[in-house]
């Protein structure tokens, strides 16, 4: 790290790239480049090893950026800048030279937000009088890095959606408690590579692990105000920065280089890796908000404001970035490709997506967002997912992206919820199983647009779905009003952990019936972490705040849960071994060979084809569907096509249910190769013949092979 005592102009600079950015051969000075058109003056600060500040007002201003060359920064520089401007919120000017702010560019960030009136761009009682106390002491430092990771044989796994396993999870919770992983590393990075973590991915069967957000974020004032910290992440401050707090090796820019030897242990071991990133608003909340880096830098530029003065809020955090902006688009758009060619990852899934397709106020999928994207050739290449919606008017927006995304299919996992419990017939439950055709047929889409999930980390975990009716959110400290109510779950007798057997036997199964359900759709599916070995949140369906026992991972395991991880392996081989479950294509339900089975069949329980009136009957509880394993051609696959055709019975009803098995076209031999009333797959397998009458265990799910196939 260079003296800042040697700060100084060497040069104009350039306007392109923005950011501090280190050149020279001794890395010890940058080109720095801030976009604040309005602003009057724009000072870089930097400081030294003991926090003593030396300022420099960048001297040129090109296009609306101050830029120049300034000698004496150096890998591990701590920085920020001062904007001097004008101040009047009645038409969004919130420039204010007493707050230090965050680098929108910064590659790194040392610290965290300390709660103070400080860091209060306005009068903590009046958000139009401006706040002069100096905000420096108690924000975040930007770092000055260089790149020079070496990704040696690095190679991208580049899956095929249609063998894509998502295994959505989080740097922190994964890590913390895995007693395999050294202490100083749990929790980190570096603990989220360890081979244990690594060992248990890959033999579970997944191919992609969905990282919750790592861009570095802080701690919104409420949680801070009531001593609690924000765990999940969704609150960034820093576009372009791994979080500092999840690195094991230093937070001076160590940080990007613990991340890049992630990236790269994952890639190794065969997975990919995906990005939860958080677009659609930043951690300067509401009016009321403290002032941290974009509200400084140009107020009326990276919001959506309203009336001049108010934050238009699509988001429920208190403000909307305004993508529409083009120097706002322009941000969003290098930071997904600084992470695709610079940090290496595999894709994106994009939080309430919707709001960020917005143009004025609509959303809009011909937007300059989506727009953007289609036509980058290095994001459009990459896995792209959206959560398709926001709080605002006509967020809603499931089966209505483009063609290249994937979406995450609310509508699914309502559904999955709803027939298990016994709430819902089977009316809606075909479309589900069978890939969502009526969202995602028309405009090129295929099954694989949906990203089939039935849990994920905003509410309930599996094991807590089957063992709660209501949330149990006390320990947020917000009296049990946040988080969902409509967690569509069922206690079976219960609300809570029981020693009850017959209880406890229920909701296993009930969980085996989920997760089988799950990964045996058509779509892809998406496993919560720590779903496969029943991990529970003790009913908090909104551990946003809760960074401590109730996230984390406890890999301390009963045998029921070693059973079910087990379980977990055994289906997403079923899945993997057999294409007849990742179909490229959506079903026509007609035959694909004259005189032969249609690709697709529902079966009622008397082994006829289900009727309108069965489909259609609130009281249906039973369903068998058919995956024939005479496949439409795919390019690239064996000329035959050919895989074994599979029988799948779903018994949701609390009574045993007598079942016919279908003869031809269907089958004439049947084996079964998975029950959910067995605590095991693959105990004590049997064969029937077509016409022979099955009895499926109440709230049971029963995997038959044709063994005509063979």
């Amino acid at each position: 790290m260079s003296d800042v005592s040697d700060l100084a102009i060497i040069g104009p600079g350039h306007w392109d790239p923005l950011g501090v950015n280190l050149t020279g051969a001794a890395a010890d000075t940058a080109n720095v480049a801030l976009w604040a058109p309005g602003a009057d003056q724009v000072d870089l600060c930097v400081f030294d090893v003991a926090g003593r500040q030396t300022s420099i007002t960048l001297p040129e201003l090109t296009l609306g950026v101050h830029h120049g060359r300034i000698r004496g920064i150096s890998p591990g520089s701590r920085y920020g800048f001062r904007v001097h401007g004008g101040w009047d919120p009645t038409t969004g000017r919130r420039w204010n030279a007493a707050k230090l702010l965050t680098d929108p560019y910064a590659r790194a960030i040392d610290g965290s937000v300390h709660l103070d009136d400080a860091i209060f761009g306005s009068s903590l009682t009046d958000d139009l009088v401006r706040n002069d106390a100096d905000s420096a002491p108690y924000v975040p430092r930007s770092i000055a890095v260089v790149n020079a990771f070496d990704w040696g044989d690095d190679v991208r796994p580049l899956t095929p959606w249609a063998d894509t396993i998502i295994y959505e999870t989080h740097v922190r919770g994964l890590s913390r408690l895995h007693p395999q992983v050294p202490e100083h590393l749990r929790g980190t990075y570096a603990g989220a590579a360890h081979p244990a973590i690594l060992e248990h991915l890959t033999s579970l069967g997944v191919t992609a692990i969905e990282l919750m957000p790592v861009h570095h974020f802080t701690s919104e004032v409420h949680l801070m105000e009531r001593g609690l910290t924000n765990y999940w992440g969704y609150n960034t401050l820093g576009y372009f920065a791994p979080h500092a707090a999840y690195s094991s090796s230093g937070t001076h820019g160590e940080q990007v280089d613990e991340f890049k030897g992630m990236v790269k242990a994952m890639h190794a071991a065969g997975l990919e890796v995906i990005l939860d990133v958080v677009y659609n608003h930043t951690a300067e909340e509401g009016v009321n908000g403290p002032t941290l880096a974009f509200r400084g830098i140009d107020n009326a530029a990276y919001y959506r404001l309203r009336d001049g003065r108010y934050y238009e809020d699509y988001t429920g955090c208190g403000n909307t970035l305004d993508l529409s902006h083009p120097q706002v688009l322009q941000m969003v758009m290098d930071s997904l490709r600084y992470w695709v060619l610079d940090m290496h990852v595999d894709g994106f899934r994009f939080d309430l997506a919707s709001a960020l397709a917005r143009s004025a106020h609509d959303v809009d999928m011909l937007g300059t967002f989506i727009t953007t994207i289609r036509q980058d050739p290095t994001l459009r290449r990459v896995k792209l997912i959206a959560e398709p919606w926001d709080v605002g008017p006509g967020g809603y927006q499931v089966g209505e992206f483009p063609a290249m995304w994937r979406e995450w299919n609310g509508r699914y996992r309502d559904c999955l919820r709803d027939y298990w419990r016994g709430a819902s017939g089977v009316t809606e439950l075909g479309w589900r199983l069978s890939g969502s055709a009526d969202l995602y047929a028309a405009e090129g889409r295929s099954p694989y647009s949906s990203i089939n999930f039935v849990t994920a980390h905003d509410g309930f975990t599996m094991r807590d779905l089957v063992s709660y009716d209501h949330k149990h959110n006390a320990a947020n400290l917000e009296d049990n009003r946040d988080g969902t109510d409509d967690n569509r779950s069922a206690n079976y007798g219960f609300e809570g952990e029981t020693t009850d057997p017959a209880i406890t036997k229920v909701r296993h199964r009930q969980i085996r019936n989920l997760m089988a359900s799950l990964v045996l759709s058509t779509g892809v599916p998406m496993i919560l972490g720590g779903d496969e070995f029943g991990r529970t949140q003790s009913g908090n369906n909104n551990g946003y705040c809760q960074d401590n026992a109730i996230s984390w991972y406890d890999w301390e395991w009963a045998d029921w849960q070693g059973d079910l991880v087990e379980f977990t392996r055994y289906v997403l081989a079923l899945r993997r071994e057999h294409r007849v479950f990742r179909q490229r294509f959506f079903f026509q339900g007609t035959p694909t060979s004259e005189g032969g089975a249609p690709d697709l069949g529902w079966i009622s329980p008397s082994g006829s084809t289900l009727t309108d009136g069965e489909w259609n009957s609130p009281d249906t509880r039973t369903i068998g569907m058919y995956l024939s394993g005479s496949l439409r051609p795919v390019p690239g696959d064996p000329p035959s096509g050919r895989d074994q055709s599979f029988l799948i019975l779903l018994h949701s009803g609390t009574e045993h249910q007598p079942f016919v098995l279908p003869g031809q076209p269907y089958g004439q031999t049947y084996r079964r190769v998975l029950d959910t009333h067995d605590e095991r797959p693959g105990v004590a397998p049997w064969i029937d013949r077509a016409d022979a009458t099955v009895m499926l265990a109440p709230r049971s799910l029963v995997v038959l092979r044709v063994e005509d196939d063979d």
